[in-house]
């Protein structure tokens, strides 16, 4: 693509927003590269990447690419056998531990279908033995831990138990000198213990002079009683170096059988990081994915241009290529024909570097191999000839460039010159390019361009629609229809005297004014036929309304009807029971008596028996019947439901998926269960709602919020202990809306550390954390905001 197009769409502007969403140096460095393709096929597998990583999202909570190192020049020292230091062996451990991370993210349910991310997260390798080891060794960038190795434990108790020894020695020289010492305190000269001996009784201190402070009042002497003991000390600190040296050329070593991987990791990781922010960007506009093809046609719905404040724009529907390729967009100023200009130019842009657009589902795009577009932004009266001149030249250049492959777009096309030869040849130049068929929109005042457009095939018209009344533009884009300058009618608005309008309506040609009273009349008529639309659809609306009124009535009337035919038929059951259990009482006593019962009472009973057996069958009928099958839409979170294999009553905890899989919470149990399943309960008394919605959640909010704090202290807990204290202040300080909280962990071995970042990774509320600044606690706190 031409840069001039990319700068004037502000296609760069996009990736600024993107490289935002970026977390790694290189996922950053690619999105600035970001440019758009021309390989359809190579498009496409863009777009799902993006989609697939929003459905990770959507499903799975963001992912932290933070700590991804360039361990590339690392790793070349590796290769010709160089020992690394602490930093960079700390970052092929970052690195390990991001790939771990993004590794554990990218596992899939055996019920999930495989996506185009899928292979990205098997490439990765976390190399867990190699991260342990360097995690195990090296605690920070200044210190190596004791039990790197037995020699290097061995050196440093050595050389507590020498330190130990100075101190005592010359503890007790301070002691018993105290009245030649200029104070009572132990110092350190060139890495050697001394004590600041006055100038008058140098002499007295046996030892070696150092140093000699400024004013020349004190020396400090190293005393010859810990001569031997520095010198030991000294060796020490030479043999604990060389330990630290051979650790390092170990885990170099370990390391270096990882070189690969190594490098593979990074960029995978990067190209993650890269594909993600691309989800995130089309989160922050609420874009999708358009489809594509390679006919040159366009159909963009309810687009909204990216870099216009969601609460201002307007969504517009556009559509070039099918039955014309040239679109002449007319209408006053200010009225957003330079927005849909650029709309439709930054979208094909967008789409063909793999982003999505922020517009409506099956928006579709077309492959274009150049966009070129002459749009000035500088649109007045004080338009010179040079203006004229710089956008001609701009004009040739697109002309002798472009081909049917190729997207044009103009701005105001023959503006800045004589008004009729600016028609004329902005006229001949759309004719020109609407011959070789390419795909052209173009936007103008000249009314001789909306005639063109009228009376060419495979040209239309469009517009943006102006409230005359409110002097306001509406925006939106009106295709098929020609627009109004509406000069007149903004001057007569705004006060200009009516004779002064009559004057200048008389000096426009019949042909001019009759054309524009065309465009007047078929202005009128979309108002008439648009006004007559929402009216036939509020009358649909008030049917269907009442349609399902009268349903809802015959619904009531049928459980009516079906309560007072239960309630005869467990009445007419009572008496035939009374009946029976009388009739079996009397033919007990004739059997007790030896009386031969009558064959006629006998069948009478029977008879009851079989009458009492079809009441009760009808009456679990019709209890069956009542049942209502539980649907999705019926269903909300913490609605009373039973789940009828496991005979138990529970709450909804997730809404239904497309399969109609949900998750129940009964109790302590947590059950994923299918909607067949699940009998929808009824609800509480519909007096005692409000009272619950008042009382219930909303008073756990408010006394929440009245005691919650804004940090939890885990230091000192076990790791068990503090993830339970941490999942429940997290808990309540979500209920609380607190934007964010401060963690305290400490840094010690950095276990804790770990798990409470592993859980405010998988916590559902937590938006992003991170370590705490400076000022805030360093390293041995953890930031953690919520959505």
């Amino acid at each position: 693509m031409n840069e001039k197009a990319l700068r004037t769409l502000e296609y760069q502007k996009i990736i600024a927003k993107l490289e935002e969403h970026a977390a790694t140096r290189g996922g950053k460095e690619m999105c600035r590269r970001l440019t758009p393709m021309t390989d359809v096929n190579a498009i496409r597998l863009a777009l799902q990447e993006t989609s697939d990583a929003e459905m990770r999202i959507i499903a799975k909570g963001s992912i932290s690419f933070s700590g991804v190192k360039d361990v590339r020049g690392s790793v070349k020292r590796l290769e010709v056998g160089s020992a690394l230091g602490i930093v960079e062996l700390l970052q092929i451990s970052s690195l390990c531990s991001v790939a771990a991370r993004a590794k554990a993210y990218g596992r899939r349910e055996d019920r999930e279908e495989a996506d185009t991310l899928e292979s990205y997260f098997a490439a990765l390798e976390p190399l867990t033995n190699l991260n342990n080891e360097i995690r195990r060794c090296i605690i920070s960038e200044e210190e190596i831990s004791d039990d790197a190795s037995p020699g290097l434990r061995q050196v440093r108790r050595s050389i507590k138990n020498t330190n130990d020894r100075i101190h005592t020695q010359l503890n007790s020289i301070v002691v018993s000198a105290r009245n030649y010492l200029q104070d009572g305190v132990i110092t350190m000269r060139d890495g050697r213990y001394c004590i600041p001996v006055k100038a008058e009784h140098k002499g007295n201190v046996a030892g070696l002079i150092h140093d000699q402070s400024s004013s020349g009042s004190t020396y400090f002497v190293e005393p010859m009683a810990v001569v031997k003991l520095n010198n030991e000390l000294r060796e020490l600190e030479i043999r604990e170096q060389k330990e630290i040296e051979a650790i390092l050329a170990e885990l170099s070593n370990q390391a270096a059988t990882y070189c690969e991987e190594l490098v593979v990791d990074y960029r995978t990781l990067t190209a993650l990081d890269f594909i993600f922010a691309k989800a995130m960007l089309s989160r922050s506009y609420k874009g999708s994915a358009p489809t594509f093809n390679t006919r040159g046609y366009l159909r963009i719905r309810k687009g909204r241009h990216p870099l216009l404040p969601p609460k201002a724009v307007v969504p517009i529907d556009i559509w070039l290529g099918d039955k014309f390729d040239l679109l002449v967009v007319t209408g006053p100023n200010t009225g957003g024909k330079t927005v849909s200009l650029k709309t439709v130019g930054l979208f094909t842009l967008m789409g063909q570097a793999g982003l999505h657009i922020p517009a409506a589902d099956v928006s579709e795009l077309s492959v274009f191999h150049e966009v070129f577009a002459d749009i000035g932004d500088e649109q007045s009266i004080e338009q010179s000839l040079s203006t004229f001149s710089s956008h001609m030249t701009q004009i040739v250049k697109i002309m002798a460039q472009a081909d049917e492959k190729s997207l044009v777009l103009f701005d105001e096309l023959g503006a800045g010159t004589d008004p009729t030869e600016g028609a004329a040849l902005a006229m001949a130049i759309l004719s020109r390019l609407h011959q070789r068929g390419i795909r052209t929109v173009a936007t103008t005042h000249y009314s001789e361009l909306k005639v063109f457009a009228l009376s060419t095939e495979g040209v239309e018209n469009a517009s943006c629609e102006f409230n005359v009344e409110t002097l306001r533009p509406t925006y939106r884009l009106l295709i098929g229809i020609p627009g109004k300058s509406n000069a007149f009618a903004i001057s007569k608005k705004l006060g200009l005297p009516q004779d002064i309008i009559d004057e200048a309506q008389a000096s426009i040609g019949e042909q001019d004014e009759a054309f524009e009273d065309v465009i007047s009349d078929l202005e009128s008529q979309r108002i008439r036929l648009e006004a007559e639309q929402k009216e036939a659809a509020r009358l649909r609306q008030e049917i269907e309304s009442l349609k399902k009124e009268v349903a809802a009535k015959q619904e009531r009337l049928n459980e009516q009807r079906d309560q007072v035919l239960r309630k005869a038929r467990e009445e007419a059951r009572e008496i035939l029971q009374e009946a029976k259990d009388t009739a079996d009482k009397a033919i007990r006593n004739m059997n007790k008596k030896g009386m031969v019962v009558n064959k006629d009472i006998e069948a009478e009973r029977s008879a009851l028996r079989g009458r009492l057996g079809e009441l009760d069958s009808q009456l679990a009928m019709k209890t069956k019947q009542a049942k209502k099958k539980t649907e999705a839409k019926d269903l909300r979170i913490g609605d009373a439901v039973h789940v009828l294999s496991l005979n138990l009553n529970g709450t909804v905890s997730t809404l239904p998926n497309a399969k109609g899989d949900l998750y129940v919470q009964m109790g302590i149990l947590r059950s994923q269960v299918n909607l067949k399943d699940l009998e929808l309960l009824p609800d509480e008394d519909p007096s005692t709602k409000d009272q619950k919605k008042a009382t219930g959640a909303g008073s756990i909010k408010m006394s929440k919020s009245a005691t919650i704090s804004t940090e939890i202290n885990l230091i000192g807990m076990h790791v068990d202990e503090a993830m339970q204290e941490l999942d429940k202040y997290l808990d309540d300080a979500y209920l609380a809306h607190l934007p964010k909280v401060r963690i305290i962990h400490g840094r010690g071995t950095g276990a804790l550390k770990s798990a409470v970042q592993t859980m405010l990774r998988r916590n559902k509320h937590v938006a992003k954390y991170r370590p705490g600044e400076f000022d805030e606690g360093g390293y041995g706190v953890t930031i953690a905001e919520f959505k």
